[in-house]
């Protein structure tokens, strides 16, 4: 091999190491979590009156969401492990801990808005209670999760943020409805009338806002969506939402889909999203449903494991890509240092 061309594969090799692993930052990512229950009882039962939808016992829905945190940790943790489904041994971009669980026996607190008939969540007052400033600044807390209800009776977001850079999440992005203190925390509110996909479909539905925020696509003309590195190549939509290149897809939409939620659609499509390259030019596999055994869980799980996470040697445009949970375990880093999916 010509010295020279050996030189050049080193230092590129360098470059993406740098790139995938800033200084500073050491994987697994730590994600220390604060978890908070409302049970509004009657007697021995949750009231279903206030709820809406859930009825059970306070025992069996202490022990449903207990259960449901845990394996939340453990799915989370395994699915920031890039393309685990190849590489057993692969490791976890992200490392979750839950270090206290605070339990309050009535109803979620919420609020009126004027253009919401629902009495809407007040996650200023449910964070400000658990004194929110001890647990992000002095503990590092990151994430907040929030186990309530729906049924109609409360509305919601599935994930809402707050810190120094502002609010990027699955929500109106009010920047006033949770307090600011001087790290980021993104809150989390799950339904235990539901189980672990819906919670973890909250989690994907964050880690697409970040990324679409982070690749310009709130800038960007919706007719331009298509070229975009995260939402266009990687996921292979438009405007539309659908899938129109077969690529890795989204939440809602497996590569082979043709409506929201069609996780369960025996068509066969051609897909990169085992071997997915910026430039298109990764194998692609003849796949349907089966792939992900027709199930939301597992193509969530094949989904997040085919991000681009530590190591991964992808290139665009000449340059690395960035391990892209970064943008989940250091949000704040990542804002500082002005990151962006590729380069620098």
């Amino acid at each position: 091999m010509d010295r020279s061309f050996f030189i050049f594969w080193i230092l590129l090799s360098i470059t993406i190491q740098a790139v995938s692993q800033p200084p500073g930052i050491k994987y697994p990512i730590e994600i220390p979590v604060v978890v908070v229950k409302y049970f509004p009882v009657k007697g021995e039962k949750i009231d279903i009156s206030i709820t809406g939808d859930w009825g059970e016992s306070l025992a069996y829905t202490r022990h449903k969401t207990d259960s449901l945190s845990q394996r939340l940790v453990e799915f989370l943790n395994d699915a920031s492990r890039f393309r685990a489904y190849k590489n057993p041994n692969a490791t976890p971009s992200l490392k979750y801990k839950i270090l206290k669980t605070i339990d309050f026996l009535e109803p979620l607190p919420t609020s009126k808005k004027i253009w919401q008939r629902t009495p809407f969540t007040d996650y200023y007052s449910i964070v400000e209670r658990i004194d929110g400033r001890y647990w992000v600044d002095d503990e590092k807390v990151k994430e907040i999760w929030l186990w309530g209800y729906h049924g109609g009776k409360v509305h919601l977001w599935e994930s809402n943020m707050a810190g120094p850079y502002g609010d990027v999440s699955n929500s109106n992005r009010d920047e006033k409805d949770l307090p600011v203190y001087n790290h980021t925390y993104t809150l989390y509110h799950y339904n235990y009338q539901r189980g672990l996909s819906e919670a973890v479909e909250d989690h994907i539905h964050q880690i697409e806002a970040v990324l679409n925020y982070i690749d310009g696509r709130d800038d960007t003309p919706d007719d331009q969506w298509s070229h975009l590195l995260f939402w266009g190549k990687f996921v292979g939509s438009d405007k539309s939402h659908k899938i129109i290149n077969p690529g890795c897809g989204w939440a809602h939409y497996p590569p082979n889909a043709e409506k929201d939620y069609d996780w369960k659609n025996p068509r066969f499509v051609e897909s990169d999203i085992e071997d997915w390259k910026p430039d298109g030019t990764g194998e692609k596999k003849s796949m349907n449903c089966e792939r992900w055994n027709c199930n939301s869980l597992d193509w969530f799980k094949l989904w997040m494991q085919s991000l681009p996470g530590i190591d991964n040697g992808l290139v665009y445009q000449g340059q690395p890509l960035t391990n892209w949970w970064i943008f989940i375990g250091q949000w704040d880093y990542a804002r500082k240092n002005n990151l962006k999916l590729f380069g620098k």
